[in-house]
């Protein structure tokens, strides 16, 4: 043994085993490594020298460090542009409203776009969509005061920017709405919450209309258009009134789809006792229809190739007579039309939907998609140079008697659009 001690000049061991930092997984048996040191040496030193697992490990924790950093930088340039969209956005608000166009759908920048979180439940969903467009109407508010105090067209191009941004984010709402719903189709749980986001996005379209107008009334009150953007249950319009008793009636209006199969439910009349009082229909890949009392007519109108055309349909009590027009121009003709029946009085006229009960009992599959705009209704059969009036936007044209198209005669539900629309100026 002291031959040994004299034949060698190391004298210490150092014993060390791996283990893997903040790990709480098991890698199996620890080894040992002994590891001959100077008798002169630092301990420390020695060990991060001669040991090369060690060396490797450093590297692996180095490596994992830089990871670290590179994915907290990723994530504070995300924070930055974040915060950048919301600068731009508040910017617009305060100071840029003299930059934009009227009319039209917007998309507000900034706006936390909620659609894409599809791990959180229904309910918790529904609530995030709530919260959202309640941070829009607050935008809104924002923007209407500003109208208020610079009443100009100067405010155009924002309000036009800020509709599109609200259309796009309403059809992405909806949409999700509909998936909720087909997901667990024998659960109403969500209809309150729902109820709510609908509520919502009317009363910002309502807003929107107010803006167009500029605090005041220098738009016609006519000159609007209304566009179901999807099949839904629940989006329609109504009329504020009933319409009277009626023994012959024309109705008229601009309609642009090309939603297949079938355009769906443009306008539907309901009285009691009968939800087919009067009703213009085009349903999977039947030709469009009139139901009078439950009664059909098919008409010969082709209109869903996406392009505005404007109708219009005639009728008497007496032998049921019926006529149709399309673009100003008689497409076809009828009698046996529920003969000697008058339309009834004290209903409920919807646009967009066909309802099964009085206002209500709404099928998805029978809702308009599409747009339409200037419907109005008489209580006597128009001629052929009235309706050609009526098609080509002539100074001449009359309005409804019993029904005539404007804002203040009609009330928006569920997320259907309003904006302005001029006949014949505005076409395809």
């Amino acid at each position: 043994m002291p031959g040994i001690r004299e034949g060698h000049s190391w004298q210490l061991f150092l014993l060390s085993f791996l283990v893997l930092e903040g790990s709480t997984q098991d890698f199996g048996q620890t080894q040992f490594i002994c590891t001959s040191v100077p008798k002169d040496m630092d301990l420390c030193a020695a060990t991060m020298q001669n040991s090369g697992p060690a060396e490797d490990l450093k590297t692996t924790v180095m490596q994992l460090r830089e990871t670290v950093l590179q994915q907290k930088e990723t994530i504070m340039n995300q924070k930055e542009t974040i915060r950048e969209l919301t600068s731009k956005l508040s910017r617009c608000e305060s100071q840029s409203l003299p930059e934009a166009g009227a009319g039209g759908r917007r998309i507000i920048p900034g706006a936390k776009n909620t659609m894409g979180d599809v791990s959180r439940g229904p309910q918790d969903t529904l609530a995030q969509l709530g919260q959202t467009l309640q941070t829009l109407k607050q935008r809104l508010e924002n923007l209407e005061q500003y109208s208020r105090n610079n009443g100009t067209a100067q405010a155009n191009s924002l309000k036009d920017l800020l509709q599109n941004k609200i259309d796009d984010m309403e059809k992405q709402v909806l949409s999700r709405v509909n998936t909720l719903e087909e997901t667990k189709p024998g659960q109403r749980n969500d209809t309150d919450q729902r109820n709510r986001v609908e509520s919502t996005l009317t009363s910002m379209h309502h807003r929107i209309t107010d803006l167009e107008k500029g605090g005041k009334d220098n738009r016609p009150l006519d000159k609007f258009q209304l566009t179901f953007p999807l099949r839904t249950n629940y989006m329609y319009a109504k009329a504020k009134r009933t319409l009277p008793e009626m023994y012959a009636f024309t109705v008229c209006l601009w309609i642009k789809s090309n939603a297949s199969p079938g355009v769906g439910t443009p306008f539907s009349y309901a009285v009691p006792g009968q939800a087919n009082e009067l009703v213009l229909i085009e349903w999977g890949n039947n030709p469009m229809e009139i139901l009078i009392n439950d009664k059909v007519a098919k008409l010969p109108f082709i209109i869903n190739d996406g392009k505005w055309h404007h109708i219009c349909i005639t009728w008497t009590t007496r032998d049921g007579m019926w006529e149709a027009f399309q673009d100003g121009v008689l497409r076809g003709s009828g009698e046996n039309l529920a003969p000697y029946h008058p339309i009834k009085p004290q209903g409920v006229l919807v646009l967009g939907q066909e309802q099964d009960t009085l206002g209500g009992g709404f099928d998805a599959t029978q809702a308009y998609v599409g747009e339409l705009a200037n419907l109005n209704m008489w209580d006597r059969k128009l001629s052929i140079g009235d309706i050609y009036n009526l098609a080509t936007c002539n100074s001449k044209a009359q309005t409804g008697n019993v029904f005539s198209w404007s804002e203040s005669n009609i009330e928006i539900f569920g997320g259907a659009t309003k904006w302005t629309f001029e006949p014949c100026r505005a076409l395809n």
